[in-house]
Formats: C-alpha cells, structure tokens, sequence
C-alpha cells in the first residue's frame, strides 16, 4: 500500500479543533444549548468479543474492559480496517476505540479507523504497551485519509496509523485507558486518609455500584459536590477532577481547614457500564446521563438524586458548589447565568478569575447558560434544586495532560479558599 501524503496546512486546517493553547486569539463559542430528549431505557448493540486472526502472524484484541473494536480485518498486505460503531443511535458524536495488537514477529502495518457515514473521528490515538502509561502517536505516523464537514470545519472521516508491532501486546487507544478497576485503585489510595470514606449510593444498569466518597470532617451542614465521568470517553475531564479531588485531600493547612468546615462528595465515575463497555456516549441503558436530571430514567441519576436529596433532608444543610467534569474540543466553562443567585452569589465567577491569574498569558474561555428554565443537565439540577453554585468543568481533548492536573488542583485551591473567606 502506498503511503498517503498530505501538506502540513492541510493538516494544521484539518486538527485545528482538536488544538489546545493558553493564548488564543478568538475562543472557542462553545457547543449549542442542549435540547430535553427521550431518556427512557431502549437497546444497545453489543461488541462480539474476543482474539481476531488477521492473517500473516497478526492479531487484533477486544477482550478487556473498556475495549471499542466492532469489526477488523486485512484489507491487503500491509493494512488493516477496523470498524468503528456507537451503543445505538442517536448520538452525540464522540467516537471511542480501544483494542490490542500483536503480531508474531516484529513488522510494520498500517491501521485504517473506520465510522459510520453519520460519524467522524476526534480523538488522536494514543499507544501504551502495558495498558498504564501512554503516549501520543508519533504525527509522522499519522493520516488523514478522508474528511467531513461539521459546522463549517473539515473534520477527519476516516485516519490511517503506521504502527510497529510485535510479540509484545501494543494497546492503542483514544484517549488513557481508565476503566473502573482504575477508578477503584485510586480510591483505595484515597481512603487510607481517615477522613475519606466510601459508600455504595446505588447500582448502574449491569449492577455496578455507583460509589461516593466523603471527605471532610464536618457536620454536614456546609457540604460541596462533584461528579465525573457521564459520558465513558471524556478521560481529561476525569483526570482534572482527579486533581482537584487530590488538593482538597493534601495536607496544606487550606485544605485542613476546609475539610474542619465543608463536607466534600464525589461520585468519581457516574457511568461504569458504559466506560467498561468502551461506549461513546451512553449508559447501558442507551441514554445519555446528562440529559436525564429532569426525568430521571435511569439508575444512575436516580440513585445521586436521592443521595443529595437524602443528605440535605436529613441534616437540613446546604451544598454551597457543585461540579461535573467533562471533556469537549477546548477547554471551557459552563456557568449558570449570571443572573440567577445561589447560596453563595458570585462564588464560581470568582473561582475562575483567580484560577486564571494563577496562569500567564491564560484567558478562562466562559460561556454563561442564556436558558434560565431548561432542567436537563447536573449542573441545572445542582442549581435549581439545591441553590448550589453550579458549574460544568470541561477540558479539551488535546491539552496537556500537566496543564490539566494543574488547572484542576488550582481550581479546588482558589476554591477552598472562597469558601473559607
């Protein structure tokens, strides 16, 4: 097979959404409001699991947890086609894969990612051979074979990867690999700390537990709350909560005094099913979470409506902050209006703008809801039934991974700090 070439303008033009710097000109305006949608439980397609026999010494796997591979074959000597399909339809287009390769003897292919005629690609691949650590695609070994046109920006339809494989397990990915079982050994870290402790508040579709974690040494009557991980594929929203989880959990005397005051609870992972499951978008139900906060179809909100609603009726106290971490092109803010107050007026604005001067030449990319009755996402609901200060926490694709940890420990110092005032 011949090797495509393509100009580095055309490139620069083709991954320009996909792109992350502290200094922009013109940000980014964000995603289009959110519309109320059918969030009752409807089928989802299955991936066949297990080893494919590619021919020439060469094997595919989708047998692990998180895994995304819905057909694979040899197209010719030297490439291999993988098909790429989401849970079910409709969808909000966010195009997960994950599988291992191997080969019998140290050799080159070339891997095409395929979608269906409605999809794109987004997420630049990641390599790792132990399933831990990962690292970029060298760009060299990256095309661009087909492209589509998404609100006026030439996006990639279809890629092609030069890999080096051998008897070694080459694990290749959209983003890092964290399943549950990641989740839960970060948790087990957390709670040798004795403040921290861990409690099943529900179960998902599959009857994985969805698990909250308390720290702080309060009364509950001045509480916050996080939440991360709706939607399976958003892996740098997660990693900036990570973050933030972590400073409120240090030993600074900020987050001592913080955790004496405020009760902290995090449901690190809403969605397990669909994270093990490799999904793009859904639950194992076939729903997108963060469209369900008014209805509440599906056992994942359900069980973190009642926690708050439990919480706050037992103790009669009061979350003052809320927050839910996701990842989208660029990084970006999410506020309720500014028109509406809270517990505690002005609190996230503040946050932000002190996050922002802790970093040079960076300038908080903010896009306040202009819909003050929609009801649909957590952020909505944290608001409007709780008076919590509310804010969707996104984090693009592409930034730096240290510029996400640090951004995300920022954020919860600056945090800590307004709440303490």
């Amino acid at each position: 097979m011949k090797y495509l070439k393509y100009n580095t303008s055309f490139y620069i033009l083709i991954m320009l959404p996909f792109l992350w710097s502290c200094n922009q000109k013109t940000q980014w305006e964000g995603q289009k409001p959110v519309s109320k949608v059918n969030t009752q439980t409807v089928p989802i397609q299955l991936q066949h699991k297990g080893v494919f026999d590619l021919g020439k010494g060469v094997f595919a796997s989708n047998e692990f947890d998180g895994a995304r591979l819905n057909g694979v074959a040899r197209t010719n000597d030297t490439l291999i086609t993988v098909l790429l399909t989401p849970e079910n339809e409709p969808i909000n287009m966010s195009p997960w894969f994950a599988f291992k390769l191997w080969s019998e003897i140290e050799s080159e292919i070339f891997v095409k990612l395929t979608y269906p005629e409605n999809a794109s690609h987004r997420y630049y691949p990641k390599l790792s051979f132990d399933g831990l650590s990962w690292k970029t695609l060298d760009s060299a070994n990256y095309q661009i074979s087909r492209t589509t046109e998404i609100e006026s920006m030439q996006i990639p339809k279809e890629i092609i990867m030069k890999l080096s494989i051998n008897p070694d397990t080459l694990w290749v990915a959209a983003q890092e690999l964290i399943t549950s079982t990641h989740v839960e050994n970060w948790i087990s870290k957390l709670l040798t700390n004795t403040y921290v402790t861990k409690t099943k508040i529900g179960e998902s579709h599959k009857g994985k537990p969805i698990n909250l974690l308390k720290i702080g040494e309060s009364d509950d009557q001045k509480m916050i709350f996080i939440l991360s991980r709706q939607h399976p594929p958003e892996v740098t929203g997660y990693l900036a909560m990570k973050a933030f989880v972590e400073t409120i959990c240090s030993d600074n005397e900020i987050a001592k005094n913080f955790r004496k005051k405020y009760n902290t609870y995090v449901v690190p992972l809403a969605n397990p099913d669909g994270v093990d499951n490799g999904h793009w978008r859904h639950n194992y139900g076939g729903v997108d979470l963060n469209r369900d906060w008014a209805d509440f179809n599906q056992p994942e909100t359900s069980a973190i409506r009642d926690f708050m609603k439990q919480k706050t009726a037992n103790t009669s106290g009061k979350f003052y902050f809320a927050v839910d971490f996701h990842s989208t092109w660029q990084d970006i803010y999410y506020t309720i209006s500014p028109e509406l107050k809270g517990n505690m007026p002005g609190l996230v604005s503040d946050m932000i703008t002190a996050t922002g001067n802790e970093f040079t030449d960076y300038e908080p990319n903010i896009k306040p809801s202009d819909d003050l009755d929609t009801r649909i996402t957590s952020t909505k609901f944290f608001f409007y039934e709780f008076g919590a200060e509310s804010l969707t926490f996104e984090i693009g694709d592409n930034t730096p991974r240290e510029f996400v940890k640090k951004k995300g420990g920022v954020s919860a110092l600056k945090l800590m700090e307004l709440l303490l005032e």
